[in-house]
């Protein structure tokens, strides 16, 4: 096992811790801008868990601005200036907790989705198309098609052409990670995978005929059917 790496109990979200010990290192200076992460093999190794697990903790570091990924060559400590917004740790994720954060998300991701379908380019479109391919065929639904679903949300996110928007939504990415986990426990694995394919197929739609009103609407329908899988009915006022 590699120094400052430690085992991961299996009793938490697995993704979740890893990142978070590598997000203590790079916060702490252990890691330095422009280290790079150990491999996906060195890594499933060195804490006991697939790389499926690997995946998709890089991506919630990825998220949250800590690293960047280069396509066959692995990822990487970003600089100071381009890291994104971190949220304090520890905070329990319960149900008052799930409500805070869809008040943040309804406003945040709506807008986002609106100002996307005006402004994305053509490589966002195909970003999309991959996100959505992933959620429909993951290996594993609760690691790489959790990473899926929020590599959609931050290409949206990052559609927009707004720099904050992908800083606010990678600052959350880790519990929305936890909400769509929930979601998925509280209903059957084929419904809820027909579900989070229709819902953000038609967001992608909207987003590709460039109709920001259909587009918001979308993501309202997405993010209202998303709060109800956990319990919550969310409040509009408008």
């Amino acid at each position: 096992m590699q120094q400052g790496m430690e085992q991961i109990e299996r009793n938490t979200h697995l993704p979740t811790r890893i990142a978070k010990q590598f997000a203590q290192r790079i916060h702490d200076g252990a890691l330095k801008p422009g280290d790079k992460l150990p491999t996906e093999h060195a890594m499933a190794q060195s804490f006991g868990v697939s790389r499926t697990v690997v995946r998709e903790a890089i991506a919630q570091l990825r998220n949250e601005g800590l690293v960047e990924t280069r396509q066959g060559v692995g990822a990487f400590v970003v600089e100071r200036q381009f890291r994104h917004i971190r949220l304090e740790d520890g905070q329990r994720m319960d149900k008052h907790a799930f409500s805070d954060l869809f008040q943040l998300r309804v406003p945040l991701e709506i807008e986002a989705a609106g100002i996307a379908a005006a402004h994305h380019r053509a490589e966002h479109l195909i970003q999309l198309d991959d996100s959505l391919a992933r959620i429909a065929l993951p290996l594993d639904w609760n690691t790489e098609g959790v990473a899926a679903d929020l590599d959609f949300h931050r290409i949206i996110a990052q559609a927009t052409g707004n720099e904050y928007f992908p800083q606010f939504i990678g600052a959350i990415a880790d519990r929305v990670g936890h909400v769509i986990i929930a979601a998925r426990e509280q209903t059957m694995p084929d419904e809820i995978r027909a579900i989070t394919i229709t819902e953000h197929t038609a967001i992608r739609d909207a987003i590709r005929a460039r109709d920001p009103v259909a587009a918001r609407q979308a993501m309202r329908f997405h993010l209202t059917g998303s709060a109800q899988r956990v319990g919550l009915a969310l409040r509009f006022y408008n």
